[in-house]
């Protein structure tokens, strides 16, 4: 961990993906989430096929790569992303990003019943540990929460974002996807989840809307430069470095960036009820992580 080669990424994907949840905040006041979805991947797909070509890596996948990478982009790049930015509608980008660092619950299940890999006790106690703490979180922004219901529409949203995350997880970990270039997955996998953007974009908000603030086209140049194109290789390397538990631990270093930039540009207070949440998630989380089984 405190090598350079692996230090170096895990602090960048960390500070980058901590930021982003609050820059998504400044891409849905005025335009729909799912254009903004769009015109983010639009962006960073050109760029992540840029990336794999001037790497050398072979664009070619074959017809089962293909049907992976169509997966993923739907799952990853559609429907995360579509839900995501509708979460933030309701939810602080701090307390999204704390559910979303929950991803290991769904991971785990899906890969036991998938994968065949088998679940602790040890990541079990901890997953209770951090959805107590999510509880505590979420009870504060329901009591706090201007108008009825939302809180619990963000949620669900949320919810079912981390469910297609972690669809897109587990399946990019079995033996099509390990025998593929990343970055060239990540290309073709991107280009499949920004058809699909553009579609639930026109179906559910009608033609494309352009928006004309320089502040917006800024925060969508970030997300999709920085906050995809950058962090998406550097974070699966990690994967591939250390192994999918240590590398997940950059989810509780996203989670307190997320948080602080959240108290600082949002608003958000801190009571005693919210204290106690996030020391119960991050213990949890913590607790969870080192029960995974370490790289070989």
């Amino acid at each position: 961990m405190l090598h350079p080669a692996v230090l170096l990424p895990f602090l960048l994907v960390s500070l980058i993906w901590g930021s982003t949840w609050w820059v998504i905040t400044g891409q849905i006041g005025g335009v729909p989430a799912s254009w903004s979805v769009s015109w983010r991947f639009l962006l960073a797909t050109p760029m992540m096929f840029a990336v794999a070509l001037a790497t050398g890596r072979s664009l070619k996948l074959g017809r089962a790569g293909h049907g992976l990478a169509f997966l993923v982009g739907v799952t990853q790049f559609c429907g995360n992303y579509n839900f995501v930015y509708r979460a933030e509608l309701h939810l602080t980008s701090g307390i999204v990003a704390v559910m979303l660092a929950l991803l290991l619950v769904p991971n785990a299940i899906l890969a036991r019943l998938l994968l065949k890999q088998p679940i602790t006790a040890r990541f079990a106690l901890g997953s209770l540990v951090a959805i107590g703490g999510i509880a505590l979180l979420l009870l504060h922004e329901a009591r706090a929460a201007p108008v009825q219901g939302k809180v619990f529409l963000g949620v669900a949203f949320a919810l079912i974002a981390m469910l297609s995350a972690s669809i897109s997880n587990v399946i990019q970990a079995d033996r099509t996807g390990q025998r593929l270039p990343m970055v060239s997955l990540l290309a073709w996998a991107m280009l499949y989840g920004t058809i699909c953007d553009l579609a639930v974009a026109w179906t559910t908000a009608g033609p494309p809307i352009i928006p004309t603030r320089p502040a917006y086209w800024l925060g969508t140049g970030y997300l999709a430069i920085f906050g995809s194109v950058i962090t998406f290789p550097l974070y699966y390397g990690l994967i591939r470095q250390l192994g999918p538990g240590k590398a997940a631990y950059n989810g509780v270093a996203v989670v307190v960036i997320a948080m602080l930039i959240s108290t600082a540009l949002e608003g958000y207070r801190w009571t005693p009820l919210t204290v106690a949440g996030a020391v119960l998630a991050t213990i949890g989380l913590i607790v969870a992580l080192s029960a995974r089984r370490p790289a070989t």
